[in-house]
């Protein structure tokens, strides 16, 4: 069985073959299945998302994906203003003041996201998660069931992992329970 695969976030050689993860699979009895993986290219997905809880309210799951490519000058990841424009995209949907609880991310603590912070203070509140508590973040959850779901993903190029991804993320979106059981998971309790 051969596939193809750009590789998990751009690992690896761009070209020349090596094995891809599996989270599942089947084979002769005695002998390990080896599915074959042909780079074409590195390429990397990002995800940033926000899993949102309102008493009395189903859960909502906002997100925004990102491809890199590797080309010059283009983003790799998300970065403040990209986070910026989350809370304020959730702001608009929610249509109230957002009490945030965050992770320790790198740019949920630069100088740019303090004053943004500060300057909306009238309909934003922010908590830190404390370092090394991912137990403690739903979103960690989400992160859990979109990877389990690609497991077994040999995609040809970039774009059938970002496809992949949105359609996981958009079918979690329209099964509150879901985000509700990644809440559930992090042991925190909320008054309904």
């Amino acid at each position: 069985m051969r596939a193809r695969n750009p590789g998990p976030s751009g690992a690896g050689p761009s070209t020349g073959t090596t094995t891809s993860p599996r989270s599942r699979t089947r084979g002769w009895i005695g002998r390990t299945p080896v599915v074959r993986v042909r780079y074409r290219g590195s390429g990397r997905v990002s995800t940033a998302g926000m899993t949102c809880y309102k008493p009395g309210e189903r859960s909502r799951l906002i997100y925004a994906v990102r491809e890199y490519r590797g080309r010059k000058g283009e983003p790799k990841g998300f970065g403040r203003r990209d986070l910026r424009d989350l809370l304020v995209r959730a702001r608009i949907q929610l249509g109230g003041p957002i009490v945030l609880v965050r992770g320790n991310v790198r740019f949920h603590l630069t100088a740019g996201m303090r004053e943004f912070i500060a300057a909306n203070a009238a309909w934003l509140t922010v908590f830190q998660l404390p370092a090394y508590a991912p137990d403690l973040n739903p979103q960690e959850g989400i992160r859990s069931l979109v990877k389990r779901d690609l497991g077994n993903l040999a995609a040809a190029d970039l774009g059938r992992i970002t496809r992949a991804v949105k359609r996981r993320l958009k079918q979690i979106r329209y099964r509150p329970d879901l985000a509700d059981s990644c809440l559930a998971g992090t042991c925190l309790i909320t008054d309904d």
